[in-house]
Order: C-alpha cells, then structure tokens, then sequence
C-alpha cells in the first residue's frame, strides 16, 4: 500500500536535479555520514513533509540501500523472507522470497541488503548468506553460515551486513570459523579466520586502509578483532565483552586509530594501531554506550547516544573528553549530512541536530506516526530525502 502527499509534484525539481553517490551498502559504507548540502534547518511543528510510504514489507529491521534510483530492503511477511525493490516515487518493482526469516524473538528481518552491480547480497536471521540478481530477484547461490561453517544462530539472529571488497565478500558465521571470506561471484571460500572461537556479535565488519594494508575490523561475542583482510590472518584481539554479547556498532577507523563501542553499560574507547597493523594498544575509553545506534564522526568530535547512560555525547577523538552530554531527546539510531545530525530514537523521534562541539542545539523535532515494531532501523539520506523504515513501513520525508 502506498500512501503519497501530492505535494510531491512540485518538491520533484527541488531534490532529484542533482546526481548523489547510490548508497548501496548499510550506513553509507559504515561510518553514517551522507552527500546533501542546502539541507532544511528546521522543520514545522508536524515535523518534515512525507512525501509517500510503503506500507507492505511486513516485520523487520533492514535499514534501505539505494542504487541507480531503485530502493532495495528486506522484509518478513508469514515468517519468509522477501527482497523488496522499489521505484523513488515509492511504487513496488518487485518482492522476492528469499527464504524463511528470525521468528524466535523480535520478529522479522535484521541485515540490510547490499547491492553489487547486477547482484544482491543478504544475510538471513538464520545466518543464511543469499546472492540473488539485481534485475528481478532470482536466487544465484546461498551459503548456510551454520551448516557450512559450523556457525550458530545466536540469541537474538544473525544481524549482519556483508562486505564487499573486489571479488570477495566477508562475513561473521561466528565459532571455529569465526570470519570467512567468499568469493562473491560463487561463495566459495577463499579463507577462514579462527578468531577467539566465539560466537558472531550482530556485527557489521569494517573494512579499512591503514599504511597500505587492508585490515577487517569487527567484533565476536567478548572481543574486537583485527584480520588481515588479504590472508584471513588474525592481527590482534581487543577484549570487548557486555552482559547479553552484543556488539551492534560498526568500529570507526580515522587517523591510525579504531573507535568501538557497545551497550548495556559497558562504553567504548579508541585504540590506535601500530605502523604495520599488527599490535594495538589503548589511547582512551568513555562511557558511551550506544546499544545499536551508531555514531557518526565530524571533524574530530564523535557524537552518538547511549543505552544504559541515555544521553547524547560529543566526545574529542583525540582524548575521548566528553564536550557536552544531552538527554534533551531519547536514546537511538545517528546519521549526519550537511553538518547536521539525524536521530531515530526508540521513542519514535525523528531528530535533527546541528553537529557542533558547543553544545546540543536542536533544530528539529517530529513523531514517526506511521509503521510498526520497534525503532531501530538506520535511515538513509538521498537527494535531500530522508529515507526511514519503521517496520512494515518506508517512509520518504523531504528535508531539502
């Protein structure tokens, strides 16, 4: 079901005249900052102009992915899987059964769809790695993570977002073959990594650059790890542990260091890696303890929110000092474009916020009305819309 405001037709040449990078991967490649510039600085009492929704993808959590001005998510409807691919103007191109989907606990689907070329990469809940065509969703290959690799399907499901370097994509089965590395075109593996042993964390890998060495950073169940990303070798392990193992945040690389962070009281800190990538060792730690938000990092200030400690921080990446603390809106999910932050909170807050190291300076603040479920999902910013899955609902707000 599509729901459209008509005042869609005239906001058309405001937003779709310029050309924007397709994000086809989760948070914009990880580290939530997006293209857009001219970006409103307030917003109406009612909040931002919703120009359609897409009411039928059933349960779930995938954030949206965007490619060549198609929409891609994942949804759960009578507990199977679908792809869903979508016009810009909200209007279903395709939904594809996949397989079945998490039914045990918070229902519905978790990994956000990557978009490679003509291809489309899922991971399910039950740790099922799926490739599919682009075009019309027909299944290419699937790898069973558990089965395959002797993974396990942890508590609350596989929650992963693979990553795509060349031909080869990484992934987190967890256990004995704690990180794998496939070749995207056929799933075959090309390495294994051990890691600790422990299970996958509901973590999406980083991938990154350091002195001319590609290193993959994510976490397992009690630790932060760090592979060479050529040979699968484990580098290093940094002791990450929390009450219920979960490690929803994608690290942040800047500078010769590494930003993680986790929930449920446990906080985060920086680490900074050795010339050759091998060692680390601990710059700064700090309570921010963002359960699955994310954090966005700005001109050498962090800002997130918390879990356990619920407010907003902007912390000083070189020292890990708190600039200012925040409870002015609820705990929850952050982007940024434009020099300005956008939360989700898990009050249904749709938050915008100047990104600045003075103090907390809110610009705007709206109810997300419609949808269903919890508020997790990681929006998405493309072309001066703000793209927001709440549950069975895709939501376009203009913010431009």
């Amino acid at each position: 079901m599509i729901i459209r405001n008509l005042s869609f037709l005239f906001l058309l040449p405001l937003f779709f005249t310029a050309q924007a990078q397709d994000h086809t991967v989760w948070r914009n490649g990880t580290d939530g900052i997006y293209q857009g510039s001219g970006l409103l600085n307030s917003w109406p009492e009612s909040g931002p102009v919703v120009l359609w929704s897409f009411d039928g993808l059933g349960q779930g959590h995938s954030s949206p992915t965007i490619y060549k001005d198609h929409i891609y998510t994942s949804g759960m409807l009578d507990g199977t899987g679908f792809l869903f691919k979508l016009n810009m103007d909200g209007t279903l191109v395709y939904k594809r059964e996949y397989g079945p989907e998490f039914t045990e606990s918070f229902y519905g689907t978790r990994g956000t769809p990557v978009i490679d070329g003509n291809r489309v990469y899922q991971v399910s809940g039950h740790g099922k790695l799926i490739c599919m065509q682009e075009s019309d969703g027909e299944k290419i290959w699937e790898v069973d993570m558990v089965k395959e690799f002797e993974g396990e399907v942890i508590r609350w499901g596989y929650n992963e977002t693979p990553v795509i370097d060349g031909n080869i994509i990484y992934c987190t089965p967890g256990g004995k073959n704690s990180v794998i590395a496939l070749d995207k075109m056929t799933g075959k593996l090309i390495w294994s990594c051990p890691g600790e042993g422990e299970l996958s964390a509901y973590c999406t890998p980083l991938l990154f650059e350091h002195h001319g060495r590609k290193i993959l950073a994510t976490h397992t169940a009690s630790h932060l790890l760090g592979i060479d990303a050529a040979t699968g070798k484990l580098l290093w392990s940094h002791p990450q542990p929390n009450k219920w193992s979960v490690h929803a945040n994608t690290p942040i690389y800047h500078d010769g260091g590494l930003y993680y962070f986790s929930g449920y009281g446990q906080g985060g800190g920086k680490i900074t890696l050795s010339d050759d990538g091998t060692t680390v060792k601990q710059a700064w730690k700090n309570p921010m303890d963002s359960r699955m938000g994310g954090a966005v990092l700005i001109d050498g200030v962090i800002y997130a929110s918390g879990d356990m400690a619920r407010e907003w921080r902007a912390i000083d990446w070189k020292t890990g000092e708190d600039l200012w603390v925040s409870s002015q809106v609820g705990k929850g999910v952050t982007i940024a474009a434009d020099g300005k932050l956008y939360g989700y909170t898990d009050k249904g807050e749709l938050v915008m916020a100047k990104a600045t190291s003075e103090n907390f300076e809110l610009l705007g603040l709206a109810r997300v009305t419609l949808g269903s479920e919890q508020h997790w999902a990681h929006p998405v910013i493309y072309n001066g819309v703000l793209y927001l899955r709440h549950g069975k609902s895709l939501i376009a707000y203009s913010i431009k």
